[in-house]
């Protein structure tokens, strides 16, 4: 017998025995509106169910919370409830889109880039790079088994065509590149760069950041000043000769790699600039001071910039030293307006040494920074030439690197060169594909692969993957920020710069590249994409 309790309802119930009864008057609605069980389901289903197997309930036809009708939401169709294996046919209902997608005959699978990498237009030519790559992985669903095993007579005529700068068109595709052995010479040519000093035990490249490398190799003049004294007095005539190559528009351009710093000197004509251009980087206080006491006239391209509050493409600012260096004129002015209402006695201002120092803290903050790039231009090259020759600070003292001149590179022979060959290799592997395995063939560049290497290596490709190859390029970071845009005193004639720079021994399209004023500022190229001759790319 139940016992009344004062202050209760019988009526009462909780909230969740109210949602339990909505959910049984739902059911019971969706269970007389639905069809026959025997019309909707399979007829494996319906043979599983008279067997007596305990299987879940099969979905509504309108998904999840889509049913007709109202209805609630179906219970999810366990995967594994399928008694055949037959393939789906036409009247069965897909999973959804997702599936639709990954059953499609047409691969999907591409390289998604953010939208300032995706050009408005179609572009057929990359945009010049003149930072120095350690590594370029280039990769194909055509093999580079062309590139592999070059006999003596295709090897020995790529010498030749680099040699005589021998100009080598291929066309836009070739059929059986195995079989071109015009292909095979110029992927030859393509791989010969000129370097000094040569020594085969030490790597010479890259030098800054090096010495982990080098640690542990003979090296017999760094205890030994005399025989320093002849590599350098080499080095200063390799140096030499080379900067006289470049003046008479016979090299277009060369590096200048040390344990500190790198040096690009350009011939007049390239990067849009009419003069001969030298950019440093990167630089410190004490290096910009030296060349100031020797007489050479040079400017910081990127100080300059942010101290007008220009931004790079992505909006961040370029740099600080320039800034701060205005607020300094500015606290200046301001107490020479104190000295004009007569009160500067009675306010404390800082003494000349504090400024001075306060400065050279704002300037030293840049060093080793891409923002310390040095731009030196026209007749001032020639005196940076010699301070670089007489410059002390230009070779190590102390380290595996003691006494070793910089490195010299280039695409042109030159007096003391050495002939070098980048290092280039082939790789066949298995991916994983939505239909199995498909074969994934790459092709591996090493070594300073410098401009004009990357420029032909990427023509070649072009004609030999028929259009269509992916790469992963390696800068030498501290080489990236030589791709900044220079301000330019006047529109060059890129015909008559053509005609001047004809035997500079490059490639007429490879030329037409480098005389491209440069785009990708402090950054570099980092991926590529070709896609019927049209590329994307990534910095």
């Amino acid at each position: 017998m139940a016992l009344s309790v004062p202050g209760y309802s019988p009526g009462f119930r909780k909230p969740p025995e109210v949602v339990r009864l909505r959910r049984k008057r739902a059911r019971s609605r969706g269970a007389a509106a639905s069809p026959p069980r025997e019309l909707t389901e399979p007829a494996a289903r319906r043979a599983a169910l008279v067997a007596g197997l305990p299987l879940r309930p099969f979905p509504a036809a309108g998904g999840r919370g889509g049913g007709s009708g109202g209805g609630p939401a179906a219970a999810r169709r366990n995967p594994f409830a399928r008694l055949d294996n037959r393939p789906r046919v036409a009247a069965e209902p897909p999973d959804g889109p997702a599936r639709e997608q990954l059953e499609s005959p047409v691969p999907t699978s591409h390289v998604s880039f953010s939208e300032p990498d995706i050009p408005s237009s179609k572009i057929t030519e990359l945009p010049v790079d003149w930072s120095i790559k350690t590594r370029l992985l280039f990769t194909s669903s055509q093999p580079f088994t062309w590139a592999d095993h070059l006999k003596a007579q295709e090897e020995a005529q790529g010498l030749v065509q680099h040699c005589r700068a021998t100009e080598v068109t291929l066309p836009k595709s070739i059929q059986d590149p195995k079989l071109s052995t015009e292909l095979r010479c110029t992927f030859q040519q393509s791989l010969i760069y000129w370097l000094h000093p040569a020594l085969s035990w030490l790597p010479l490249f890259p030098r800054i950041g090096a010495d982990r490398k080098m640690a542990g190799k003979t090296s017999p003049w760094s205890n030994d000043a005399t025989l320093q004294h002849v590599l350098m007095s080499d080095w200063s005539v390799s140096f030499t000769s080379l900067y006289n190559l470049l003046k008479t528009k016979l090299c277009p351009y060369f590096y200048v790699c040390t344990y500190q710093f790198t040096v690009l000197f350009r011939a007049a004509g390239l990067a849009g600039s009419d003069l001969i251009t030298a950019l440093i980087s990167p630089t410190t206080r004490g290096l910009r001071e030296a060349m100031r006491n020797e007489g050479i006239e040079f400017s910081l391209p990127l100080i300059k910039e942010s101290g007008h509050k220009k931004e790079t493409a992505s909006g961040t600012s370029l740099g600080y030293g320039e800034e701060q260096a205005i607020s300094d004129e500015d606290e200046e002015e301001s107490f020479s307006w104190l000295e004009e209402m007569g009160v500067q006695d009675k306010i404390k201002k800082p003494d000349i040494l504090s400024i001075k120092l306060r400065k050279e803290k704002h300037e030293v903050q840049m060093d080793h920074r891409p923002e310390s790039v040095v731009l030196v231009k026209g007749i001032n090259t020639f005196t940076l030439l010699n301070f670089l020759i007489n410059s002390k600070s230009l070779v190590a003292t102390s380290g595996p690197q003691a006494g070793l001149p910089p490195t010299l590179l280039s695409p042109v022979a030159f007096r003391g060169a050495t002939m070098q060959m980048l290092k280039a290799r082939s790789v066949n592997v298995k991916t994983q594909a939505l239909s199995g395995y498909r074969d994934q063939f790459s092709l591996e560049i090493t070594g300073p692969i410098m401009p004009h290497s990357l420029h032909s290596l990427t023509m070649l490709l072009k004609s030999s993957q028929s259009g269509s190859f992916s790469a992963v390029l390696y800068p030498h970071e501290p080489t990236a920020v030589f791709n900044i845009c220079l301000q330019m005193d006047k529109v060059l004639d890129m015909e008559v710069v053509h005609k001047e720079l004809t035997n500079c021994g490059l490639h007429p399209n490879t030329l037409e590249q480098l005389s491209q004023i440069p785009l990708l500022g402090k950054s570099s190229l980092r991926n590529v994409v070709l896609r019927d001759y049209i590329y994307n790319w990534r910095s």
